[in-house]
């Protein structure tokens, strides 16, 4: 089985070549203390057995510079391809998108917040951000969003006035599923399968969570592939951000995800993110 994961990280060794200036301010403790530069990423990718990925810029290292996820992913164009980060409200962010493309970027993602702040997900109500949308549908560019159940309905917003456009949900929105079957916790989640454009990003936060408390991996994600269909989930590492090797976190995933039929899987790891990003494909 061919394996895609849609969710790794970078960092360069080389600071003064690619120096970090953080969005907010504030750097994530992941890309000082388990960082992982581009070169260290293939041989990863390599002993683990995954053959391609979609490399995510990483917004808690670098801000809006997308250089480094850039230079690097063009090293190895037969395996990587680059995900940035754009600020969407900027006046000139049409033609910063456009910039970023014409260097090798093929996806984009907003970060709303995570490991260093709290999610606002006022920036997705933004329509100053309208005219950068509109040029991620004529361009077919997907945008992950980083999020929780909070940004939802902002989320549900975009995908309904921007159809042509792909979003990738990280983290699968992050839902609350300790609650076990029938996930009611998770209903908003649930309630976003109706939008054909929405996709899930599995990683290892959500394969943790189906662990706890009523949760089980054999009653949640067969419950995900029902609502959605396997066709809109695609397996992300969180690598090296997420604790572990890339061998360990693509283990546990299968693992996880074993309660799906082989052709569910084959969407979870590889079909679904050449759905997402063509240039993945073989």
């Amino acid at each position: 089985m061919t394996v895609i994961d849609i969710h790794p990280h970078i960092i360069s060794d080389d600071a003064d070549r690619y120096p970090p200036a953080p969005l907010f301010g504030k750097r994530s403790d992941w890309s000082q203390e388990r960082p992982c530069t581009v070169a260290s990423l293939i041989a990863a990718m390599d002993e683990a057995g995954v053959d391609k990925a979609a490399v995510v810029h990483s917004s808690t290292t670098y801000g809006f510079d997308n250089s480094y996820v850039v230079d690097g992913c063009n090293e190895y164009p037969d395996r990587l391809i680059a995900v940035g980060s754009v600020d969407v409200a900027a006046d000139d962010a049409v033609s910063t998108i456009r910039a970023w493309t014409d260097r090798g970027l093929k996806g984009l993602r907003i970060f709303t917040g995570g490991s260093t702040k709290d999610f606002d997900p006022s920036e997705l109500e933004n329509p100053a951000a309208y005219p950068a949308w509109d040029l991620l549908g004529e361009l077919g560019i997907p945008m992950c969003i980083q999020t929780g159940p909070i940004g939802l309905p902002q989320v549900r917003d975009l995908a309904v006035r921007f159809p042509k456009v792909n979003i990738i949900l990280d983290h699968l929105g992050r839902p609350d599923v300790l609650d076990g079957p029938p996930y009611a916790n998770a209903d908003s989640l649930f309630a976003m399968a109706d939008l054909p454009n929405i996709y899930l990003k599995l990683t290892p936060r959500i394969m943790s969570d189906v662990t706890k408390g009523q949760a089980s991996a054999d009653t949640f994600f067969p419950k995900v592939a029902a609502v959605f269909g396997a066709n809109r989930m695609a397996w992300g590492s969180n690598f090296p951000t997420s604790p572990g090797t890339l061998s360990d976190i693509l283990a546990t995933a299968r693992d996880r995800l074993a309660c799906l039929s082989d052709e569910d899987q084959n969407w979870v790891f590889a079909k679904t993110a050449q759905t997402l990003y063509p240039a993945l494909k073989d």
